[in-house]
Formats: C-alpha cells, sequence, structure tokens
C-alpha cells in the first residue's frame, strides 16, 4: 500500500464502460512520513477530499478493492488516514 495526499481530481467525460461513476484523484505519494514529487491518478472508492490523506492499493488488488477484477484499474484509493 502507499500513502498520499490528494492534490486534485482528473475530470473525464469518457471512460471505460467499468470505470463510468468512478472519481478519479490526483495523489502526491508520501515516503517515510515525507512527501516526493511523484504523483498518481487514483479511483476514489471511499469518497476521500482534496488535501486528504489517503491509503491506495495498487496492482491486482486494485481491481478487487473496485469488486470488477475486469476494471482496467491499477490505483484506487480504498481508506482515509485520521
Amino acid at each position: 500500500m502507499l500513502r498520499g495526499i490528494i492534490r486534485g481530481h482528473i475530470v473525464s467525460t469518457k471512460k471505460q464502460d467499468s470505470l463510468v461513476g468512478s472519481k478519479f484523484m490526483e495523489v502526491q505519494i508520501m515516503k517515510n512520513g515525507e512527501l516526493t514529487d511523484e504523483y498518481l491518478i487514483a479511483v476514489d472508492s471511499v469518497g476521500a477530499g482534496i488535501n486528504e490523506e489517503v491509503l491506495i492499493t495498487t496492482g491486482s488488488s486494485a481491481r478487487l478493492a473496485l469488486h470488477n477484477a475486469n476494471a482496467p484499474c491499477d490505483a484506487v484509493i480504498v481508506g482515509i488516514v485520521d
């Protein structure tokens, strides 16, 4: 899992059918408690907002988090850090 801060949302007027209704977020990645210059785009499965600290799962686990093993997705926000 990765930890990061949501920096913005990505607007997509056309999506692959299995991702319709999904919200895409731009996340700045943290390592060892410090922000890095790395960013990724993740599907939001928990309703997180801008500037919230989140947990992200990647790879095949991301598709499972969406409950759709066929979704073309490799990063999903699965938690909000309190």
